[in-house]
């Protein structure tokens, strides 16, 4: 990992996800159990380009952010979250309020940040412990249904 151009902790966490494309890799993988290359990249819904992908896939990874299994020739790579990158729940929950609040959304995206938001960080938390069982092998305890499963509950009725 880099150092930070500055000691600025502000600074520090922009160096690493500022750009247009990181937290949009993260929150794919967070929100949508996207793992693999291809996975990430056909369901982008900003349509993010083969080389953008593969760039920021390698940044995350060399962040701490992600890690990579080794895939045997033939096999796909499968990525997973570090815990560094499980406690970014709360930031994408406040960024999805921001932007229901200041931004032009569509209401069946917008329900996976109304549900965030009203959850709060009880939610947060519930969502980040099972984001350790899948990611980091953790033997947490999962409600049913999931935090996930209520996520795209949410996204389903509000697109029907």
């Amino acid at each position: 990992m880099n150092e930070p151009r500055s000691e600025c902790p502000i600074n520090a966490a922009i160096e690493v996800f500022g750009d247009r494309w990181t937290l949009i890799v993260l929150r794919d993988i967070v929100f949508g159990d996207r793992r693999y290359f291809r996975e990430l990249q056909a369901g982008s819904l900003e349509g993010i380009a083969s080389n953008i992908l593969a760039d920021r896939l390698k940044r995350l990874l060399a962040s701490g952010l992600l890690t990579r299994e080794d895939a045997r020739a033939g096999q796909r790579a499968r990525y997973s979250l570090t815990e560094p990158a499980i406690q970014l729940v709360p930031v994408f929950a406040q960024l999805g309020s921001w932007g229901l609040r200041h931004r032009p959304t569509s209401r069946a995206l917008r329900a996976r940040a109304l549900l965030l938001e009203e959850g709060g960080p009880a939610l947060w938390q519930e969502f980040m412990d099972e984001l350790r069982r899948e990611h980091l092998g953790s033997d947490l305890p999962v409600r049913s249904p999931t935090v996930r499963e209520r996520l795209n509950a949410a996204h389903r009725a509000a697109s029907s």
